[in-house]
């Protein structure tokens, strides 16, 4: 199953991304104008499986800080396969040496692979917020960020009904938000444009992870809606 997990799981275009953000997404202000230490935390989606390092989206989040002027340090820790309990073993211990000023959390698909019910997700995400706030970050300064709609992937057809893949992972999309907000963390609603780049195909050679393209407009997204 993780050989499974591993293969399965692992932007800048015309669409319009802003009406689809949630109210959460309002800028992240008042942080001051101090070095960005970012920290991404997740799996492939954040790795950027499928593209080069350099494409996944917190490379080009930090690419634009720095284009407007913004010392960034980046550290993206994030593992193809990598599920909330690879993340609380393997990844949240690396979040206080690295003393982040920002985090972004993508996480669960690998959960639903695996067969985790919704309330196992709910729990472990619970986990992690803890665990990251916990390691002195201070709420607002994580992001939650949702799963890309990869039930419309060509790799994913022979994982399901696309119609019932697509509607569970809404499901843990929502967790993850509600969660976030119980918190104190922010949740950037992604998944409208996400949506838009599955139906036009905007996937990597892999068939299954968003290509780099998507990962750009993801970037340009949060530029807009967080200012660390």
């Amino acid at each position: 199953m993780r050989a499974l997990l591993v293969l399965v799981l692992a932007p800048l275009g015309g669409y319009s991304w802003s009406a689809g953000v949630s109210e959460d997404a309002a800028p992240v202000r008042g942080l001051g104008r101090d070095e960005i230490r970012y920290l991404a935390l997740g799996d492939s989606f954040t790795a950027g499986t499928g593209n080069r390092p350099a494409d996944a989206f917190p490379s080009r989040l930090a690419s634009l800080w720095r284009a407007h002027d913004r010392q960034v340090t980046l550290e993206n820790v994030a593992v193809n396969g990598y599920t909330t309990e690879d993340v609380q073993e393997h990844e949240l211990p690396k979040v206080a040496p690295f003393r982040p000023t920002f985090v972004t959390l993508a996480v669960g698909a690998n959960d639903y692979l695996r067969g985790w019910s919704a309330d196992d997700y709910r729990s472990h995400v619970r986990v992690l917020f803890r665990g990251i706030i916990d390691a002195g970050v201070a709420p607002n300064r994580i992001v939650a960020l949702p799963q890309p709609e990869w039930s419309l992937s060509p790799a994913a057809a022979s994982l399901g009904d696309p119609r019932q893949l697509g509607a569970d992972i809404v499901v843990f999309n929502t967790i993850l938000r509600d969660e976030a907000r119980a918190a104190g963390a922010r949740y950037v609603d992604l998944y409208p444009l996400m949506h838009k780049q599955a139906e036009a195909k905007m996937f990597a050679s892999d068939g299954l992870h968003p290509s780099a393209r998507a990962h750009a407009e993801w970037a340009a997204a949060l530029y807009e809606h967080v200012d660390p």
